[in-house]
């Protein structure tokens, strides 16, 4: 009994921090609390995530709703006995370990970069996307093009059977170089800073971005067949009045769960959010936060 008194404590306490953290959170990000708008969430979701680390948390996220599927989704829910039983077990762990945070990244790449490329004020934002931070001792932190979509396409390139790992490197390489034009086209372009913006800037990053669209597409492509799941990795379709129609997956879901998953971080800051994340791998925070699980997020 003095365990579980103990333990009960030990959570209520947790419980009171996360009011605490969650009310400074909402007085000094009001936007972000206060705002029912569509057009007022997309802002400030970008710039959360861009100015923010929200990896420990999303991972978090990620493990714990794998332990605890919901039981009703849009789409029909798959799991390593849906997968072709030839590709190797490498190819099959590595496959469902990034598929979450895969379609995450494409859906930040159609919601909130493509409107950034249009935009020359958010030219500095999408210049730090490309950009690694360094340190000495080789410590410095991977840029986020690096983390979310270069990497896992490295990596399910080294595992996937001999048949798809030569096009995945093709994808890859593919992408890197449509990221290093949209670096070229919105360099030294920053917001409040007076310099002369080449008038070709905005079509050549709009041309950059169509152009790693391409290649992503046909990276899921390369999945969704080595897989044997059809369409389970959603494409980008091309800009276009119908193309968020023709893309399946819900802004309105989108929005909500980046903004939700960064009042949930910001309740314990940068020096709690590990602490933080255990909580949410638990279950405890789940409710709490309003962040909707990852399976139930990526079966739309």
């Amino acid at each position: 009994m003095k365990i579980i008194s103990s333990t009960l404590l030990l959570l209520s306490s947790a419980f009171g921090a996360a009011g605490a953290f969650s009310t400074t959170g909402c007085r000094t990000t009001s936007a972000g609390c206060s705002s029912t708008s569509l057009n007022a969430e997309v802002p400030s979701t970008r710039r959360s995530w861009l100015q923010s680390s929200s990896s420990i948390l999303l991972g978090s996220a990620i493990a714990a709703t794998a332990s605890n599927p919901q039981a009703a989704f849009a789409k029909t829910v798959t799991n390593a006995a849906s997968l072709d039983p030839d590709l190797p077990n490498d190819a099959i762990k590595s496959y469902l370990q990034y598929r979450y945070s895969l379609q995450l990244a494409a859906d930040y790449y159609i919601f909130d970069l493509q409107n950034m490329v249009a935009d020359t004020d958010e030219y500095g934002l999408v210049t730090e996307l490309v950009r690694s931070s360094n340190a000495r001792g080789g410590q410095g932190q991977p840029s986020r093009i690096e983390r979310d979509y270069v990497n896992p396409m490295r990596i399910m390139g080294l595992s996937l059977p001999p048949e798809y790992a030569d096009d995945v490197r093709d994808t890859q390489f593919a992408f890197e170089r449509a990221m290093s034009k949209l670096n070229k086209a919105t360099q030294g372009i920053k917001r409040d800073l007076s310099v002369e913006i080449d008038k070709n800037a905005v079509p050549n990053a709009k041309a950059a971005w169509e152009e790693g669209r391409v290649a992503l597409n046909s990276f899921f492509a390369i999945l969704n067949t080595a897989t044997g799941l059809k369409d389970e990795l959603k494409l980008i379709p091309p800009s276009g009045p119908n193309q968020v129609a023709e893309y399946g997956r819900s802004i309105r879901r989108y929005n909500e769960f980046m903004k939700k998953t960064k009042l949930c971080q910001n309740r314990g800051g940068p020096a709690l959010s590990q602490a933080w994340g255990q909580l949410m791998v638990s279950g405890y925070l789940q409710d709490s936060c309003g962040v909707e699980p990852m399976d139930q997020y990526f079966f739309q």
